[in-house]
């Protein structure tokens, strides 16, 4: 089994973050983890298992995790597990393939919205500089290791978005 704990991956794993469009809660988190466990117990790349890891992170990201040194994902293989996790998201009602959308800390929770609709949020002042946002374009686990996962606006592509008036450069 090339499956291993995320922990143990090392910091320069390549990393892959699919986010949900909504919170997973109870047995749908419990069959998307399971789902993923299962798909990566039999991951290869060019018939060699990947040691891999994944968890899911604060009930909507599904953290998927390589170790690099010892074997290199292959286009196909990226590309299976991208399938997966699109027949995953049909099979429980969510989307955990699109980028698009931007995710920010809302109190105690977690907002997916537009791209539009966090511009107009911005405007009316409901969403700041300092709201935390989350980048979903990390692809090493050491950036997720050192707390970049979870940023404030003003310190990612956002703040230049959508706040290009209020950040100095």
């Amino acid at each position: 089994m090339a499956r291993i704990p995320f922990d143990e991956l090392p910091n320069y794993a390549r990393l892959w973050i699919f986010p949900a469009s909504r919170a997973l809660k109870g047995r749908e988190a419990e069959i998307s983890i399971d789902t993923v466990h299962s798909f990566l117990d039999g991951w290869m790349a060019h018939g060699v298992p990947l040691r891999c890891a994944a968890e899911l992170r604060d009930s909507q990201f599904l953290l998927v995790g390589v170790d690099i040194d010892s074997e290199l994902p292959s286009g196909c293989s990226i590309d299976s597990l991208v399938n997966q996790l699109r027949n995953l998201g049909s099979d429980i009602g969510v989307s955990l393939v699109d980028h698009a959308p931007v995710w920010y800390r809302e109190g105690t929770g977690i907002r997916s919205v537009s791209r539009s609709q966090f511009r107009a949020l911005a405007e009316s002042g409901t969403v700041t500089v300092a709201t935390t946002v989350f980048d979903t374009s990390l692809t090493s686990v050491h950036d997720l290791r050192t707390g970049n996962l979870e940023r404030p606006a003003s310190d990612l592509w956002h703040g230049r978005v959508f706040f290009r008036d209020r950040i100095t450069a």
